[in-house]
């Protein structure tokens, strides 16, 4: 993929985007990375430098739970929604529905 297929994250997208993708089922820090880039085909591409910063804080925030789990014989943190993490998904997806109807009435505007 060309570079300049690649976008920057939206100012609070980060954090909508690791709710989602552990909406599903717990994954620890690489695999959400690889999530959001596979469902994005690529669009997003979440650096660790973004990402586990953005992990520690909603961990601080109660909004996801770590667990540190063996896998292939080596020690990761694995990461879950909470129920306020499910709360909060659901407030934040129904307030991004909102922008981006009023962002689609803006461009459609003649």
């Amino acid at each position: 993929m060309a570079k300049r297929d690649k976008t920057d994250l939206l100012r609070g997208t980060l954090d909508l985007l690791i709710l989602k993708t552990l909406q599903l089922e717990p994954l620890h820090g690489v695999a959400i990375a690889d999530r959001i880039k596979q469902v994005t085909s690529g669009t997003f591409q979440v650096q660790a430098g973004s990402l586990f910063p953005a992990l520690h804080r909603l961990e601080a925030d109660d909004l996801i739970i770590g667990d540190w789990i063996i896998t292939d014989g080596r020690r990761t943190k694995s990461y879950a929604l909470t129920s306020s993490g499910k709360r909060r998904l659901a407030a934040e997806t129904k307030q991004w529905e909102r922008v981006v109807a009023a962002m689609t009435q803006v461009l459609r505007t003649t």
